[in-house]
């Protein structure tokens, strides 16, 4: 991309950040993804710990991207510590993600609200998790309950990236979370999240102000010639499926990084002379606005949310490079029509990356022995780019 063009976006175009809270808040132990991490011979590399230590530090963390001049904050609530123990809610801990909603009014910040973010209460899990005959109706219980704090919250995210909940059978296989490492998705798993996901909006009909919708992690899949039809076989069980299912929804989200070339054999690796980002992937910025243009398609014409766009990396500048060439992208796609209605950066924080945090996403790092905050020169230049409407390359 020319770094010297500027590409302006619409006055009401939103931008912010995303978190997701067992990456972010620290000590969820009463989740399925701690008992993992603390298994016996388990495969995880390295625990989350403290992570961030968000959890005691999130109206920092909420200020930081306020004062920054970015708009919006999406979060997770944590389904393990609102319901510990099947059919046990703790009023304490709705009322911390309450506080958390309040903070980000208080800041101006508009929050968006992700029900279920890969984690799940160790409970659930041991029961099955969403392969239980009636996992729908648990997590709409779950909803349910937690409605009474999402009242005057305009945007919900009913479950992040359910196609890599799917890929990794609820979590309990991969660590890394790209489609192209993993097997195909459990079909009943599949199934099961859209019942919930449908029952979920249902739940939330009762806000009328709520506009709903899932996320997608969408692998901007590429063909190798005359395989065409091995991508598409490939892709559909792994996206599409979820992306159809979103198909009339308030918004669906889009959430890319990379591409995946697809052989007569399935997902080709990564060619050794191209740059690779700390997850492995490849550095490939036009990944976004594949992403977008595919989506609006396949769920036709829903409105689409940039819910997660990012790169793993130690170079801040190279992180801004990524972002710019990104957006672009995403500009180009935006003048043909399609309504993309903002753009959340991942992450906020430096994050756990399921299993490592050597992965550093964030506009904001953290010193691991105080927790001090470090914005990046990424945090300030996303910001400016809020407050004007311009993307220009510093």
């Amino acid at each position: 991309m020319n770094q010297e063009q500027e590409y302006r976006f619409p006055d009401n175009f939103i931008w912010g950040a995303s978190t997701a809270a067992h990456q972010i808040e620290g000590n969820n132990i009463g989740s399925d993804w701690w008992a993992r991490e603390h298994a016996e011979n388990t495969d995880i590399h390295e625990p989350s710990g403290d992570a961030a230590d968000s959890y005691n530090r999130y109206e920092e963390d909420i200020r930081i991207l306020a004062e920054s001049g970015l708009r919006m904050y999406r979060f997770s609530l944590e389904w393990a510590r609102i319901e510990p123990e099947q059919g046990c809610f703790s009023k304490a801990q709705l009322l911390h993600y309450r506080k958390m909603i309040d903070i980000c009014k208080e800041y101006g910040v508009e929050p968006m609200i992700t029900l279920n973010h890969m984690t799940l209460p160790l409970w659930f899990a041991q029961q099955g998790g969403w392969l239980k005959p009636d996992a729908d109706a648990y997590f709409a219980r779950y909803v349910e309950y937690v409605l009474p704090i999402l009242h005057d919250v305009v945007w919900v995210c009913t479950f992040n990236e359910p196609n890599m909940v799917a890929l990794t059978r609820g979590g309990t296989e991969g660590t890394d979370f790209v489609a192209s490492s993993l097997p195909a998705p459990d079909p009943k798993i599949s199934e099961m999240l859209v019942k919930a996901h449908r029952k979920a909006r249902n739940v939330l009909t009762a806000l009328p102000k709520v506009k709903s919708g899932w996320t997608i992690a969408c692998q901007a899949f590429h063909a190798m010639p005359g395989c065409e039809s091995e991508m598409e076989e490939y892709q559909y069980p792994r996206e599409d499926f979820f992306t159809e299912a979103a198909a009339g929804d308030d918004f669906v989200g889009v959430q890319a990084y990379l591409r995946t070339f697809i052989g007569k054999d399935g997902p080709v690796p990564v060619a050794d002379e191209v740059e690779r980002t700390l997850t492995g992937w490849e550095y490939f910025p036009p990944a976004l606005g594949i992403a977008v243009r595919h989506t609006w398609e396949v769920a036709r014409q829903t409105p689409i949310f940039v819910t997660e766009n990012g790169l793993a990396s130690t170079d801040d500048s190279r992180r801004i490079d990524y972002t710019f060439d990104a957006l672009a992208g995403l500009h180009s796609a935006m003048e043909e029509g399609i309504d993309v209605l903002g753009y959340l950066h991942w992450s906020l924080l430096d994050n756990y990356e399921w299993g490592s945090f050597t992965p550093t996403f964030g506009l904001v790092g953290w010193d691991k022995d105080t927790f001090e905050r470090l914005p990046k020169p990424s945090l300030e230049w996303l910001g400016e780019i809020s407050k004007k409407g311009v993307v220009s390359h510093p």
